[in-house]
């Protein structure tokens, strides 16, 4: 007997995982570039922190503050961009429109 198709392997509830969180599955590629993106931006919010340490001319750390968000900002499009391609897709292709108010109000959280 042929498996049932799931609505969407990229965001379904996790099978035989048992936590109920739905998950991504995103290629190796894009999780490296999520990654590295963010580990940068965890070196760049440390070294703001240590701007502030050392008491850092405040123009200079809010510079640097709004860089971070800049990364930030990207990794969010790039992510997004991901998830409407795969998650968002797939489940409009199995009939779930909640989805589309779903990824709205992120939309709508990330544009505040």
């Amino acid at each position: 007997m042929d498996k049932p198709e799931v609505s969407c392997p990229v965001c379904h509830e996790g099978e035989g995982e048992g936590d109920g969180e739905r998950r991504s599955h995103h290629d190796e590629r894009t999780i490296r570039e999520l990654v590295n993106r963010m580990n940068r931006i965890e070196g760049q919010v440390r070294g703001i922190r240590g701007m502030i340490e050392r008491h850092v001319y405040c123009d200079d750390v809010l510079n640097q503050i709004a860089s971070a968000q800049a990364a930030l900002h990207g990794v969010a499009k790039l992510l997004l961009e991901k998830h409407m391609k795969s998650c968002v897709k797939e489940q409009l292709r199995a009939g779930d429109e909640e989805v589309v108010d779903e990824v709205l109000k992120t939309i709508f959280k990330l544009i505040r």
